[in-house]
């Protein structure tokens, strides 16, 4: 029995680093391939460093603007998605009703529609409105698109929060915004960072909603303007491709290394209601 067991995990533990290397082969591509003058589909240790794949693309038109209608794009649509989370998550949350199962199953519902369904109505009706190849209408449908799922996100955080913190509130005269702003959302951090991700991480990568809505080439974004490396005839610019690709996953990064810790904390307001 201690071999059976022996031999399973050691099978686990082979299982587990060939998916691991199946996530880190592409990442080892990437950067290895931005520093490589001569780089290729091959993984491989580059002869020599070179940064001649960054200074190539690091000009307005390549790097800096799509990476502006990018942070313009889904920064604006990720606080509209928050903001109207927290709002529509409230009332869902605290108040009893026998319409709120019957709505969040219908929110459920439209997270599973496919973007590629709706997206000819949605065409239609930007042009219709004025909003199409418009960064507002993007970050007007970005928001919409996130918003349902967000809204059940932030309904499992909001729970989590003792309502009687927020009758002591009430008690000295604060509205139910007061409470929602000043007691709910401050308490409910890792639900907040959790919904912030996950609404920016889902638009940063969004390809085809701004290929589909924003017209103008100067509007388009990071995710839209990568297609410009795959060039004509299978031609590809791999390392200056690996080099953009570095530069825009940086983002990202840098906005989960922010929310880390607010990611890795909890709660802990049993103690708050008692004594």
């Amino acid at each position: 029995m201690p071999r059976k067991r022996a031999a399973r995990r050691i099978a686990a533990d082979v299982s587990l680093l060939v998916v691991a290397a199946a996530f880190a082969l592409p990442l080892a591509w990437v950067v290895l391939s931005s520093v490589d003058a001569h780089a290729g589909l091959r993984v491989r240790v580059p002869d020599g460093l070179t940064l001649d794949n960054f200074h190539a693309i690091l000009t307005p038109d390549i790097t800096y603007t799509p990476l502006l209608n990018s942070l313009i794009l889904c920064g604006g649509g990720t606080a509209l998605t928050v903001v109207c989370a927290a709002l529509a998550a409230y009332p869902l949350s605290r108040y009893r009703s026998r319409l709120n199962r019957p709505f969040l199953l219908t929110i459920l519902f439209a997270t599973s529609l496919p973007i590629t369904a709706i997206m000819v109505p949605v065409y239609a009706l930007f042009v219709r409105v004025n909003l199409i190849d418009t960064l507002q209408g993007t970050v007007f449908f970005f928001a919409a698109s996130q918003l349902p799922f967000a809204i059940w996100l932030m309904k499992n955080f909001m729970d989590g929060v003792p309502k009687e913190l927020e009758e002591a509130a009430w008690t000295d005269g604060a509205s139910s915004l007061q409470s929602l702003v000043r007691i709910v959302l401050p308490l409910m951090g890792p639900g907040l960072a959790v919904v912030t991700v996950f609404s920016f991480v889902m638009m940063w990568g969004n390809f085809f909603v701004p290929f589909m809505l924003l017209l103008t080439p100067d509007q388009m974004p990071a995710s839209v303007s990568i297609n410009d490396f795959f060039g004509n005839r299978g031609m590809v610019a791999y390392g200056q491709l690996a080099a953009f690709s570095v530069i825009y996953s940086t983002p990202v990064i840098l906005l989960y290394v922010l929310v880390a810790r607010r990611l890795g904390g909890g709660f802990a307001l049993g103690g708050a209601v008692k004594g």
